[in-house]
């Protein structure tokens, strides 16, 4: 992969904004020269560059851009941090890694997404389907289990495929009402989850690490507002109209799980000093627009009680980037940081409720077109921001890539593996991660054949109908995603793929 950009370096630090005009406006030529990454919305573009002896396709091109060869000596070449493998892989070589309970897992994925209408039947379906024939068939690889030892296998299954940490989910919430909520249970085992999973696990993985201490990503655990009190949505939605005291307790909440973030990173410092960024991360989840105002202010006041100046984020909050005010919302977080002398962390996001959104005409950018422009723009400014200070220095001092998309993980990979990073402390401060079950390949892709270490994967876990809930919302708003992935080929690849496996196993 080559990526040529404009080189940025941000001196007033004062407009996201401003930065993403730049952005916008430059001549920006992303190429690709991998097997796996289909963009269907640039088939017209694809069929044009047929002829290109490296099969490098540019993609994301902003209108009224010339399109023309990067020089050799780009900065952001293949051969100046990514290490381009030597032979081209076969497309579905990811399977591999899976065993043969998980590959019928796939199978089952690729049946009930052969196309857009039977993904629709399967949705409608889906409630009434008995959790043991959902746990039988595709549970296992879109979640990490019930129990905390069950979503600590998960996690070493992970490392068995490179990836070396993850964001655990209690799979809990009640953005849509939902009175089985228990906030003091819901903490509780959240706070476990950090102490019993995350702590140890990332210890673990570091005491594997035959490189760098700092190559091993931190483990993340996600935490859902709406599960912190009863009646969140409303809370959320007035907590500064009525609702201040129901506020203060989700925000007390909040703060007893970023505590044990904070206290278990204490510890493993102890033992591992070498270590820039943090061990362990606390991350506020996104919810529906109507609720993100209060969102936003528990966000800042966390942040400001734990991400300290000169000190690692400890706290990661979420912008979707989807919402046509969300470069002016990043600049806006970042001016408030630096007012208030605290520092952001940040999970960027394209968009987690794009079909649910009541006001969709209106809040977010009309063309998925203008989204990409605004997502990369997002990641490129809080990357240099990261990769360009010196000593904690920078207001964003931490980002998650929250991704499915192949060029965005790879724009995000080239700016932040090249040789000028080489010995860049603040780069582990750049994680990329998608949800368990998605982007296998492209994770397969990044890990194996481009040797990027600073990927995870979003594990959820938690009560049976809970995650239930939580599997039938990741094919209502991802099924697109998940049909681009699977489908017809997943299917063929899944069966050759056993097949393969027998008669090996029976020959032998």
């Amino acid at each position: 992969m080559s990526i040529r950009l404009i080189p940025t370096r941000y001196s007033t630090r004062s407009s996201f904004t401003s930065s993403l005009k730049t952005f916008t406006q430059s001549q920006v030529i992303i190429y690709r020269q991998f097997h796996d990454t289909p963009n269907t919305q640039n088939t017209a573009t694809q069929q044009s560059f047929q002829n290109d002896p490296n099969h490098m396709i540019p993609t994301n091109v902003p209108k009224g851009v010339n399109l023309t060869t990067p020089t050799p000596a780009s900065p952001l070449s293949v051969s100046a941090g990514l290490k381009h493998p030597g032979k081209k892989v076969a497309p579905n070589e990811f399977l591999k890694a899976f065993n043969n309970k998980e590959l019928i897992s796939f199978l089952m994925m690729g049946l009930c997404t052969l196309n857009s209408a039977t993904l629709k039947l399967c949705i409608k379906l889906f409630p009434y389907v008995p959790m043991a024939v959902i746990k039988a068939l595709v549970y296992r690889i879109y979640c990490g289990g019930e129990t905390l030892d069950e979503v600590k296998q998960a996690g070493l299954r992970l490392h068995e495929r490179g990836i070396n940490n993850m964001m655990i989910s209690l799979t809990i919430e009640a953005c849509d009402g939902n009175d089985n909520v228990d906030p003091e249970y819901i903490i509780d085992e959240t706070v476990k989850s950090i102490n019993g999973i995350l702590e140890p696990h990332t210890k673990k993985m570091i005491e594997t690490c035959d490189k760098n201490i700092n190559d091993i990503p931190s483990g993340y655990v996600a935490l859902k507002p709406t599960g912190f009190v009863k009646n969140a949505a409303n809370v959320l939605k007035n907590y500064n109209n009525g609702e201040e005291a129901a506020f203060a307790e989700l925000v007390a909440k909040a703060s007893r799980a970023c505590e044990a973030v904070y206290e278990a990173n204490q510890r493993l410092a102890k033992q591992y000093p070498d270590r820039t960024a943090p061990f362990v991360v606390a991350v506020i989840d996104a919810e529906k627009y109507e609720l993100q105002p209060g969102v936003y202010e528990l966000q800042r006041q966390l942040y400001k009680k734990f991400n300290k100046l000169n000190e690692p984020c400890y706290v990661v909050g979420t912008l979707q980037m989807y919402l046509s005010d969300s470069a002016s919302l990043l600049a806006k977080e970042e001016r408030l940081a630096q007012e208030n002398n605290y520092r952001i962390g940040l999970k960027l996001v394209r968009g987690a409720y794009i079909h649910s959104e009541k006001d969709r005409a209106t809040i977010i950018h009309k063309t998925k077109q203008d989204t990409d422009d605004n997502y990369n723009a997002g990641i490129t400014y809080c990357i240099d921001s990261i990769l360009n200070q010196k000593d904690k220095e920078s207001t964003i001092g931490h980002l998650v890539v929250a991704s499915h998309n192949a060029d965005s993980l790879k724009l995000a990979s080239t700016k932040v593996y090249t040789q000028e990073n080489a010995t860049n402390i603040n780069k582990s401060n750049v994680v990329l991660g998608q949800l368990l079950g998605m982007a296998d390949h492209i994770t397969y892709d990044l890990i194996k054949n481009y040797q990027i270490g600073n990927v995870i994967k979003y594990v959820p876990w938690g009560p049976p109908l809970e995650t239930k809930q939580y599997l039938l919302r990741r094919l209502e708003e991802n099924g697109d995603t998940v049909r681009n992935d699977n489908g017809w080929p997943l299917v063929k690849a899944t069966f050759n793929t056993l097949m393969g496996r027998l008669f090996n196993k029976t020959s032998a």
